[in-house]
């Protein structure tokens, strides 16, 4: 607020009036956040908004990424061993970690072996007692990386030891214990929960070893959170952490301005220049880990014909889209990785923009007069697409011009999400933020074939070549040959085309100048653990 008076902008009364009180206390921070998530469980969901809400405030994993890096270091476990074979993973668990507690439940002991075991089996086993608590919901990254073929079993060894035995060696088995599905749940919250006749609150009104703690949230409006006083990793500098969900970009900055928040997500790039010539904003930038494409749901005609595929990545202007779209803020994408990341395959060749031979390949796949199809936007800003409209439209008028006639389609952002898992899109736009720094987290969790049943293969793409080489790619501990597996992986992705790859983008996150200490994070994720505010 500036001089006593509030921002009449369309939407944000009813915002500030949930969080005006807090606001006025000392180490209240605001984040102006792009979307509501779909949960707070993180084995439930894969998207980066939902993460920032869920897993990345309120848990933690056995080990972790450092922020801004993508080097691994111990969390929930101080220690871990891997045997020789590369087939056992032993975890010794730091002592004296406290679970949060809420009007439901207070924990009797600090975390263990059990909360452990129960996290992980909760997803591996149909037949847990909490596998099934949260009606259609299924465990959606586990799915996607095949976790149920890479792990054996996990067991207790005793309070403060687990054990991962693997079914076969698997290289970036570590990185993916950091991932956000791996986050550690209190067992005995959801005992309790289940002898109340209540266990489906353990879902919602979570319970984490995190450093803030749940307290609200009122859908597409507010979360409210409260530092844990007795975080295992020193309590966080702030008081209170408030998610001010604001879908409009415009609006996020409006209120970044005005001082309601202090650090949003997702500028619109048009006002980047702006920014940099705000002296009470501080603009962070580095190349994203991600990035944005159309998928094309091969089950469904005509995207199960290959010259189709490749007739509508040849329809598509992309230097259009980068100037218009991301202005300046990002590159064009021939890979389904970034060109920062290993094994990046820079030999293959970006299908030129030619309608032209975008209209000869549909002629030959039996399309001489085009075809009606629906196009799939997103509903709000990503890291990876700031304008999910605006890109739709232009590739609509792209496709236009070789004769494939695209209806506009969105949804509410959790329906949009929950209705791609089913299969029910035709041609989807969406993207992806690499959460730990391996290849693997791309190959096999985009367009793996396990990922067609967890939802993140929104391809719905089984290619049995690649799925060989990224399966093999797994098991080699030597980085040079693993590398070269995937850069065949990369041949046959851009020969099979189950995508457009459109753009890997430059990151951006405006902060406050009284902001203090916050790193932007390699993920995408927002992390408020080790961030003050000036007085």
């Amino acid at each position: 607020m500036k001089n006593g008076k509030w921002i009449l902008k369309a939407g944000l009364l009813a915002v500030f009036g949930a969080y005006a009180g807090l606001a006025m206390a000392a180490k209240t921070l605001v984040y102006c956040s792009e979307g509501s998530p779909e949960g707070f469980n993180p084995q439930f969901f894969t998207t980066g908004t939902t993460a920032d809400a869920g897993s990345v405030p309120m848990y933690n994993r056995l080990v972790e990424m450092e922020t801004g890096t993508t080097k691994v270091t111990p969390a929930l476990a101080e220690s871990w061993d891997i045997s020789a074979d590369g087939l056992t993973y032993t975890f010794k668990l730091r002592k004296g970690v406290k679970f949060h507690s809420n009007a439901k439940f207070k924990p009797s002991r600090d975390m263990n072996a059990d909360d452990v075991v129960y996290s992980y089996n909760r997803m591996a086993d149909a037949n847990h007692a909490f596998h099934s608590t949260s009606p259609n919901q299924t465990f959606a990254y586990f799915e996607d990386v095949g976790m149920a073929k890479i792990v054996d079993k996990i067991e207790k060894v005793d309070d403060m030891t687990v054990r991962f035995k693997l079914k076969h060696p698997e290289a970036p088995f570590i990185a993916t214990l950091t991932m956000d599905f791996m986050s550690v749940q209190s067992a005995e919250y959801a005992e309790k929960m289940k002898a109340a006749g209540t266990v489906d609150v353990i879902d919602k009104e979570v319970i984490g070893t995190g450093a803030f703690q749940f307290v609200s949230y009122q859908k597409d409006a507010i979360i409210r959170y409260k530092a844990f006083d007795q975080y295992w990793d020193g309590r966080p500098k702030i008081d209170n952490l408030i998610y001010a969900i604001t879908p409009d970009p415009s609006v996020r900055y409006a209120k970044l301005k005005a001082g309601e928040c202090h650090v949003m997500a997702l500028p619109k790039p048009a006002d980047v220049a702006l920014m940099r010539s705000d002296p009470n904003i501080k603009l962070l930038e580095q190349p994203g880990l991600n990035i944005g494409y159309v998928s094309f749901n091969v089950e469904k005609k005509p995207f199960d014909s290959k010259q189709v595929r490749q007739a509508l990545n040849m329809a598509v202007d992309k230097a259009s889209i980068l100037k218009s779209v991301f202005q300046g803020s990002g590159q064009a994408a021939k890979n389904i990785i970034p060109p920062t990341l290993w094994s990046y395959n820079d030999k293959i060749k970006d299908y030129a923009y030619d309608p032209a031979k975008a209209k000869e390949l549909l002629a030959k796949a039996g399309y001489p007069n085009g075809f009606d199809i629906d196009l799939w936007y997103l509903p709000v800003s990503r890291p990876y697409n700031p304008d999910g409209k605006r890109m739709a439209e232009l590739i609509q008028a792209d496709w236009a011009k070789v004769g494939v006639r695209a209806k506009l389609v969105t949804f509410e952002w959790t329906e949009y999400k929950k209705r791609s898992k089913t299969g029910e899109q035709s041609a989807f736009m969406f993207g992806w933020s690499g959460d730990n720094g391996d290849p693997d987290n791309f190959f096999a969790a985009l367009l793996g074939c396990e990922a067609v049943k967890g939802g993140g293969n929104t391809a719905r793409w089984c290619n049995r070549d690649y799925e060989d080489l990224i399966q093999k790619a797994k098991a080699v501990s030597k980085q040079e040959e693993r590398a070269k597996l995937y850069e065949k992986a990369q041949e046959i992705i851009h020969d099979e085309a189950p995508w457009i790859n459109i753009a890997h983008s430059i990151r951006v996150t405006p902060v406050r100048k009284e902001v203090i200490g916050f790193k932007m994070d390699s993920t995408a994720h927002h992390y408020f653990k080790k961030v003050d505010l000036a007085k």
